[in-house]
């Protein structure tokens, strides 16, 4: 079982920035794709951005391209995602989730273990 623990969040104004971490329980990390996903109130759960297993491949959603950063380090189990230029529309609860397959899947049903999320609030 794989655990997935989200830090980071808060609350910020437009413009500003976060950086959300994700620590995982297991030493087998680096073999696990990553993800970070969020879900806005009365709205599905969406991509948000993903790393292949051995951080060479990475993928944003349209939304975040430009602005948003995805990276790992597989010395500390851990991934991030570097929030810039955030907007009103970025609030969100933020998920991170693993893959075991190793692949930086874009889709919810391709990953294996979530976090429980950290609430991204952006006033304007």
């Amino acid at each position: 079982q794989v655990q997935l623990v989200e830090s980071g969040g808060g609350s910020v104004q437009a413009g500003g920035s976060l950086r959300l971490s994700c620590a995982a329980s297991e030493r087998s990390f680096s073999g696990y794709g990553m993800g970070w996903f969020r879900q806005a109130p009365g709205k599905e759960r969406e991509f948000v951005a993903a790393i292949r297993r051995s951080g060479g491949l990475t993928r944003y959603a349209d939304s975040v391209k430009g602005r948003f950063t995805i990276s790992r380090d597989n010395a500390k189990n851990t991934v991030y995602l570097q929030m810039n230029s955030l907007k009103p529309e970025d609030t969100a609860v933020y998920y991170c989730a693993a893959d075991l397959t190793g692949v930086a899947s874009t889709m919810t049903y391709e990953y294996n273990y979530w976090g429980q999320g950290t609430q991204v609030t952006v006033s304007s």
